[in-house]
């Protein structure tokens, strides 16, 4: 699921910090792949998945490249510290 797109974030439709972190990517002109797990049949078991690979909070998940980054704490400290649009044209999902 990781690998279908440069950015894919794991989320919930009702979480507004997800929501934060989706309109972070979307001003900075990205088209990540969201999957809400709240609207997924399987999203549970996603979500427990996640959990395993250290997520401590579960959404919003962000891959980038398709590598885990973090949650919403790691990506706001990527844009805060201007290391995030570099990791974003480094995946191909930025070509400004």
């Amino acid at each position: 699921m990781v690998s279908e797109k440069p950015i894919v974030i794991f989320s919930k439709s009702e979480c507004c910090i997800s929501h934060t972190i989706k309109s972070l990517f979307y001003d900075f002109g990205v088209n990540p792949m969201i999957y809400e797990l709240d609207e997924m049949a399987r999203g549970q078991e996603i979500e427990q998945a996640l959990s395993r690979l250290g997520c401590n909070q579960t959404v919003p998940a962000v891959f980038i490249g398709g590598a885990f980054v973090g949650g919403a704490n790691e990506i706001m400290s990527l844009h805060l510290n201007r290391s995030l649009k570099p990791m974003l044209k480094r995946a191909g999902a930025l070509w400004v």
